[in-house]
C-alpha cells in the first residue's frame, strides 16, 4: 500500500494530499534556508503562533457575516493578518526597546498563542462552534481536504518559491554580509520584510497540512540537513527544497498508507530522518566523516613523531606509535627502524628542520601558519622558495 501512495494509485483526496504536501515542503525548504543562514530560526516559531488569533477571529467573523465559518481562503486570510500583526509587533520590540530580539519573540509568541486559545475556548460554546474543528489548526488535518483547498495550498507554495527565485540575490547578500547589502543601497530592513513575509506566507499556506506547530520544523530542518551537504548557498536553497518536497512526499504516503496516523507529524518525522542521516554520513560535515578524519590525523601524527624519534635515535615508548611503525613496516618490534623506516625517518627529520627555517624566516610567516605536523611543505611553498629555504641548510647524506 505504501508503493502505491507513493505512486499516487491511492485514490483522489490521497494524491490532493500528497501533491500538495510536495510542493508545500519545497516551498519551505527553499525560504527555510534563507531563514537559517540569517540566524533568524525562531522569528518563524513567532509567525507561527501568532497566526491562531487570526484563525479563531475569521471563524467568528464569517459566521456573523452568514458565511460558512470554516471556509478555508478566509481561515487563511485571517492567520495572514495575524501573524503579520505579531511581526510587525515583535520588530517594534526590538527597534524601540531595550529587549532582545528573543525576549521580544518570546513575549509575542506566548500573547498571541494565549489569545488564540481563549479564542477556541470561545468559540466552542457558541452555537456554530461546536464541530468547528478549528484545533486541526494546531497540528495540522488533511482529513477531508478538497480540491480547493489544495489548490490553495499548491497555488501559494509556487507563488513563494517564485518570490524566492527572485529575491535569492538580496537575501543571500543579507544573509552572509549585511553591512554590505547596506552599501549596496539594498534596505536591511526591507529585506528582512520580504524575507518574513514569504515566511508568513509559507506558514499559513502550511496551517492546514503541518499545523502551526510543525511548520518551523518544516522550514528549518531540510535547510540545516542540507546544509551538511554543501557549502553553496545556491546548492543548499536547491537541496532544501528537494528535501522539503521528498520528506512531505514520503510522510504523506506513509500517512495514506495507514490512515489513522497523522500527515503533519509523519512529514515532520520523515525530515528528521534525513537528517539524523545527514548528520552521520555526510561527506564532509558528518560524524562518521568527521571521526575517520580525525582517526586518520592521529594515526598521522603517531607515525610523524614515530619518525622522527627514530631519526634522532631515540627510544618509543608510546605503544600505539610502536604498533604503528610496525604495521606500515617502519620498524621492528624492538623498536629499531627498518631500511625503509630509516629513509622514511631521514626525510621526516629534514622536512621537520625546513619547517623550523620557514617558521624563523619573516617572509614564510604566513605560510608556516599552516604547520601542523602533517602538512608537508611543499603543499605550502612554491619550489623557487623550498629551494631557499634548501639552500640556507646543508642536506645530510641520509636524505634519499
Amino acid at each position: 500500500m505504501f508503493f502505491e501512495a507513493l505512486t499516487f494509485q491511492l485514490g483522489y483526496n490521497a494524491t490532493l494530499v500528497t501533491i500538495g504536501a510536495m510542493l508545500l515542503g519545497i516551498a519551505a525548504g527553499v525560504t527555510g534556508t534563507f531563514l537559517f543562514l540569517r540566524k533568524r530560526a525562531l522569528v518563524s516559531d513567532a509567525i507561527a503562533h501568532a497566526t491562531l488569533p487570526g484563525v479563531g477571529l475569521a471563524f467568528i467573523v464569517l459566521t456573523a457575516l452568514g458565511f460558512d465559518g470554516r471556509w478555508l481562503p478566509g481561515l487563511l486570510a485571517g492567520s495572514a493578518l495575524s501573524a503579520f500583526l505579531g511581526l510587525l509587533s515583535v520588530q517594534w520590540l526590538v527597534s524601540r526597546t531595550r529587549l532582545s530580539e528573543d525576549a521580544a519573540i518570546g513575549s509575542v509568541l506566548s500573547a498571541f498563542f494565549a489569545f488564540g486559545i481563549v479564542l477556541l475556548t470561545v468559540i466552542q460554546t457558541l452555537p456554530s462552534g461546536g464541530q468547528a474543528g478549528l484545533e486541526s489548526f494546531l497540528l495540522g488535518s488533511t482529513a477531508g481536504m478538497i480540491f480547493s483547498d489544495a489548490a490553495l495550498i499548491a497555488v501559494g507554495g509556487a507563488l513563494v518559491v517564485a518570490l524566492v527565485v527572485l529575491f535569492r540575490r538580496p537575501m543571500t547578500l543579507l544573509s552572509f554580509d549585511p553591512n554590505f547589502a547596506e552599501a549596496r543601497g539594498m534596505g536591511q530592513s526591507r529585506i528582512d520584510l520580504i524575507m518574513m513575509g514569504l515566511v508568513l506566507g509559507v506558514t499559513v499556506v502550511g496551517l492546514k497540512v503541518v499545523g502551526l506547530i510543525m511548520i518551523v520544523a518544516l522550514l528549518i530542518i531540510p535547510a540545516v540537513t542540507a546544509r551538511f551537504w554543501s557549502d553553496r548557498s545556491d546548492h543548499v536553497v536547491l537541496a532544501a527544497g528537494g528535501l522539503g518536497g521528498l520528506s512531505a512526499w514520503i510522510g504523506a504516503a506513509l500517512s495514506a498508507s495507514a490512515p489513522d496516523l497523522p500527515t503533519g507529524p509523519l512529514i515532520v518525522l520523515t525530515a528528521f530522518g534525513f537528517f539524523v542521516l545527514s548528520l552521520l554520513l555526510a561527506p564532509a560535515r558528518g560524524l562518521v566523516s568527521s571521526y575517520l578524519r580525525h582517526r586518520r590525523f592521529q594515526r598521522g601524527v603517531h607515525i610523524r613523531q614515530g619518525l622522527l624519534s627514530l631519526a634522532q635515535g631515540l627510544p618509543i615508548y608510546e605503544p600505539l606509535t610502536l604498533r604503528l611503525l610496525k604495521s606500515e613496516g617502519l620498524a621492528r618490534p624492538d623498536g629499531v627502524a627498518t631500511e625503509t623506516g630509516k629513509a622514511r625517518a631521514a626525510r621526516a627529520h629534514w622536512d621537520e628542520k625546513r619547517w623550523e627555517i620557514a617558521r624563523a624566516t619573516p617572509e614564510y610567516e604566513l605560510a608556516a601558519a599552516r604547520y601542523d605536523g602533517l602538512t608537508r611543505l611543499e603543499e605550502v611553498l612554491t619550489p623557487d622558495q623550498i629551494a631557499d629555504i634548501d639552500g640556507r641548510m646543508a642536506r645530510p647524506e641520509a636524505v634519499t
